[in-house]
């Protein structure tokens, strides 16, 4: 048995008339950019959410740089975040000329500490970034609160977590500006790069629509100093397609999640979800001591696996210049050795997770 990790294969065959019918339709109208299915993307992904602005833009990673551009970023600001995710969410505040300065994770949630954050805040902090990982929402509530008592604004990188819930409300719509991704190996991916950035604050809403135009406010006249940050309308239209079938995939990623749980038995560490919290499982990431032997095994077996993350941000090279130094962030030193994410996506069946299991446990 050969099992596909994303199966975008067959996420692409399962609308693939809806997908090329909307692509046909953009390419008949010549609407190629800022078109009408960007607009009708915004309006489905703000009634989604419950925020009342959405700005679709390029990607991820520019949805981050268009929160912090629009919350005044500057160099020698300090912004507080993880050091176990993915680059981007501490890249972009260095390209800003900002320090990140990071808290170590929960080891349960392997999201930020909020306990620790506090105790982190300067005259020089400007911002809390904290990021949803694997489909799960960070503690907001008690972040929000530490981010009140400083009159601090908090971006959730939500890059993982689109549809998510905590305590009833969904990720992107919980903090003063949120940040997905469309990258199409997301739980809610496009058919190239694509990102948004929500918020409930106009002013906030004004300027990040207008940043992703070159700082545009109305043609060829510029507030600000801006870039070129456009979602393209093609990847709305295939987005508006998703978007339809959306609530379908997360519950069926929730059920493969919790077969895999029920198979896995309780002598391996697995996700843990909050209560108050649903996830929509970008990953299926459980920890061991010999990752690297069990990964070998599973690829002679036909079973991928990835590994999310392998080093924390605090010891890549590129962030030499902070000074930190291994043994700063024990837990997320300690979940980087030992992470490994098994196939996730609404696809699999039960014979394919039994399949995965079934190997798995073999190569332990």
């Amino acid at each position: 048995m050969i099992i596909d990790f994303a199966n975008l294969k067959l996420a692409y065959k399962d609308h693939k008339e809806e997908f090329e019918a909307a692509m046909l339709e953009v390419g008949a109208s010549a609407g190629y950019i800022m078109g009408p299915k960007v607009k009708a993307l915004e309006e489905k992904l703000k009634k989604f959410t419950g925020a009342k602005y959405a700005i679709s833009c390029s990607s991820g990673t520019d949805a981050l740089l268009l929160a912090m551009r629009a919350l005044n970023i500057k160099p020698g600001d300090e912004i507080i975040t993880t050091p176990f995710t993915f680059i981007a969410t501490a890249e972009t505040i260095a390209f800003l000329g900002a320090t990140p300065v990071f808290v170590d994770i929960d080891e349960s949630s392997y999201n930020i500490d909020a306990n620790k954050i506090e105790e982190k805040i300067t005259d020089k902090t400007k911002a809390i970034m904290p990021v949803s990982l694997y489909g799960q929402v960070a503690d907001m509530d008690a972040i929000n609160a530490i981010a009140k008592k400083y009159n601090l604004p908090v971006i959730e990188d939500a890059a993982q977590s689109f549809g998510a819930t905590y305590n009833s409300k969904k990720s992107c719509n919980l903090s003063t500006i949120g940040c997905t991704s469309f990258f199409p190996a997301k739980p809610l991916g496009c058919f190239g790069d694509g990102g948004a950035v929500f918020t409930n604050d106009l002013g906030l809403a004004n300027k990040m629509s207008s940043l992703r135009l070159h700082g545009q406010t109305k043609r060829y006249y510029h507030q600000y100093i801006g870039m070129g940050g456009r979602l393209d309308s093609i990847q709305a239209a295939i987005l508006n397609v998703k978007l339809k079938y959306y609530n379908k995939d997360i519950l069926e990623r929730q059920r493969v999640a919790k077969t895999y749980t029920n198979l896995l038995g309780d002598d391996i560490i697995k996700p843990t979800i909050s209560s108050n919290k649903t996830s929509v499982w970008a990953q299926y990431s459980i920890r061991l001591k010999n990752r690297e032997e069990v990964q070998e095994k599973l690829t002679e077996k036909g079973i991928p696996t990835a590994i999310h993350y392998p080093l924390p941000l605090h010891l890549q090279q590129c962030f030499d210049y902070l000074g930190y130094k291994k043994g700063d962030f024990p837990f997320s030193e300690r979940v980087a050795n030992e992470i490994i994410s098994l196939p996730m996506n609404p696809y699999l069946t039960t014979k394919e997770i039994e399949y995965i299991v079934e190997n798995f446990k073999d190569s332990l």
